[in-house]
C-alpha cells in the first residue's frame, strides 16, 4: 500500500489494487452463471483486506459521558462519516451483483455458442469474443422472460447507485494542479464556437442542444464531455476569482456565469445516464492519479468496479433477450445495445438526484431464482425485517445525514444484507 517501487501514493497504489484484483476475479463477464467458489472466496478475502484500511480511517465526534453522575461532553473517534455509510452501502450492492449471477445456476433454458460453431451463429459485431447465447426454437418460455427482465431491472437498480456513489466521491476529490494548469483561460476556447453559443443562448435545452451533437462514437462522447467539464472548471475559478485583475477573472456577470456553469452540469449529468459504459474523462483521470485521500480512493475504485460489473451483467441478459426477439421475429434488425436501450430509458432521468431517489421507490430482491420467481411474493418481507435493515447502517445517528439520504432509500427498498465475510 506504500506504492513500493513504482513511486505512486498510498491511494493510488491501493485504488490500482483493487481495480487489478477485480480484473483478475472477474475479467470480462461473458456468460450468466456463478461465480466458481474459489474465485468468490478470493474475492471477499482479499476485499476485506483492502476495506479493513478503512477503519483506521476516523474523526473526532462529541459524545455525553457521566463521571461521577456529571454529565461531561467529550471528543471520541469514530470512523470518517463517509466511510461508515458508503462502504456497508457498496458491500450490498457487491452482495447483489454476485447473487445475481448465482440466480443463473438452475437455469436451462438458454446457452451458449461454442468458440467452434459455424459462423453464421457466431457474432458479427464488434464485442466478437463474447460467446453468442442460444435459445429454444420457439423461444423462451414467458415465465424466464418476465424473470430475466426482472434481474435486468434489479441490477440496473445497483448500477445507478453504484453510479451515484462513485460521483459523489470524485465530485469531492481536489482538482490536481496540473490539470488546471493545461486548461485555457477562456472556456469559450474549450468548447468552441457553436458549442459555446448554444451553451449561452436565451433559450436552452439540453435534449436539443444533444440533438445537434455528433454522439455517434465513444471517442466522439468522451471529447464532448472532456471539454464541458474544462469549461466548467474555468468558468468556477472565474466565479471563485478574488481579484479582478487575474487572468482567471471575467468580463461576464457572475449570475450569467452560474446559469452556463448549471447547463453543463445538466449536460454532464445527461451524458453520464445515457452512455454508462463510456471511460472515465481527463478530468476524473487526473482527479484519481493525484488524490492523495485513502479513504476517497478505497470509495472511488470499489465503486467504479461494481458499476463496471453491473453493465457487464445488463449487457449480457441483453444478449439473451435479443436472441430470443431474433428467434420469435427473424426479420428483427440488429441489436440494440445496452448503450442505445439506455438512451431511450434515461430521457427521463435528466437529473441524478432524481435517479438516486427514484432508488427508493422500486422494491428490488435480487437474491432470487427463476423457480422462486414462479411463486414470488411482492410483500415477503416482515415489518421486523425493515426495520432491522434499516437499523443496520442508521445506527449511531447515520439517518440524520441528510447529505448520505440515498444510503437510506437503499434500506427502504429491502435490500438484504451481505452474509459474513469469512
Amino acid at each position: 500500500m506504500s506504492g513500493g517501487g513504482k513511486g505512486v501514493s498510498s491511494a493510488l497504489a491501493l485504488s490500482n489494487a483493487i481495480t487489478n484484483l477485480a480484473a483478475s476475479i472477474f475479467g470480462e463477464i461473458a456468460r450468466l452463471e456463478p461465480m466458481q467458489p474459489e474465485r468468490k472466496a478470493r474475492w471477499r478475502k482479499e476485499m476485506d483486506w483492502y476495506l479493513s484500511v478503512t477503519d483506521h480511517i476516523v474523526e473526532f465526534v462529541p459524545t455525553q459521558q457521566n463521571n461521577n453522575g456529571v454529565n461531561m461532553e467529550v471528543m471520541t473517534t469514530r470512523q470518517r462519516s463517509d466511510l461508515l455509510v458508503n462502504v456497508p452501502a457498496l458491500r450490498k450492492l457487491d452482495a447483489m451483483l454476485i447473487g445475481c449471477l448465482d440466480n443463473f445456476k438452475d437455469q436451462n433454458e438458454f446457452t451458449y455458442v461454442s468458440k467452434n460453431a459455424d459462423k453464421k451463429n457466431k457474432r458479427n459485431e464488434d464485442k466478437w469474443w463474447v460467446p453468442t447465447p442460444q435459445v429454444p426454437p420457439d423461444g423462451l418460455s414467458d415465465i424466464t422472460k418476465k424473470w430475466l427482465h426482472f434481474q435486468k431491472e434489479s441490477v440496473n437498480q445497483v448500477l445507478k447507485a453504484s453510479m451515484a456513489i462513485n460521483a459523489q466521491i470524485i465530485t469531492e476529490m481536489e482538482i490536481p494542479d496540473n490539470y488546471i494548469e493545461s486548461l485555457p483561460k477562456k472556456g469559450k476556447t474549450s468548447l468552441g464556437d457553436s458549442v459555446y453559443k448554444n451553451i449561452t443562448t436565451d433559450h436552452f435545452d439540453p435534449d436539443i442542444f444533444l440533438t445537434t451533437m455528433d454522439l455517434s462514437t465513444e471517442h466522439k462522447i468522451l471529447d464532448l464531455k472532456n471539454r464541458i467539464e474544462a469549461s466548467k472548471v474555468i468558468w468556477r475559478r472565474k466565479l471563485n476569482a478574488k481579484d479582478g485583475k487575474s487572468s482567471w477573472s471575467s468580463g461576464v456577470s457572475s449570475e450569467k456565469r452560474g446559469l452556463f456553469e448549471e447547463r453543463l452540469e445538466t449536460i454532464l449529468l445527461i451524458l453520464k445516464y445515457r452512455f454508462p459504459g463510456i471511460p472515465q474523462s481527463q478530468l476524473d483521470i487526473s482527479k484519481i492519479q493525484y488524490n492523495g485521500d485513502v479513504g476517497h480512493a478505497v470509495l472511488e475504485s470499489y465503486s467504479r468496479i461494481l458499476e463496471s460489473l453491473a453493465f457487464k451483467v445488463i449487457s449480457r441478459i441483453e444478449d439473451v433477450l435479443h436472441a430470443d426477439a431474433l428467434v420469435q421475429n427473424p426479420s428483427n434488425g440488429k441489436q440494440s445495445s445496452f448503450r442505445e436501450s439506455a438512451i431511450k430509458s434515461s430521457r427521463k432521468f435528466l437529473n441524478a438526484r432524481e435517479e438516486v431517489e427514484r432508488l427508493g421507490l422500486d422494491t428490488a430482491h435480487t437474491s432470487m431464482s427463476l423457480s422462486d420467481f414462479m411463486g414470488y411474493n411482492y410483500d415477503q418481507s416482515t415489518p421486523d425485517q425493515k426495520q432491522d435493515l434499516q437499523d443496520d447502517l442508521c445506527k449511531d445517528g447515520l439517518g440524520s445525514k441528510k447529505r448520505y439520504s440515498y444510503i437510506e432509500r437503499l434500506e427502504k427498498s429491502g435490500l438484504r444484507s451481505p452474509t459474513p465475510r469469512d
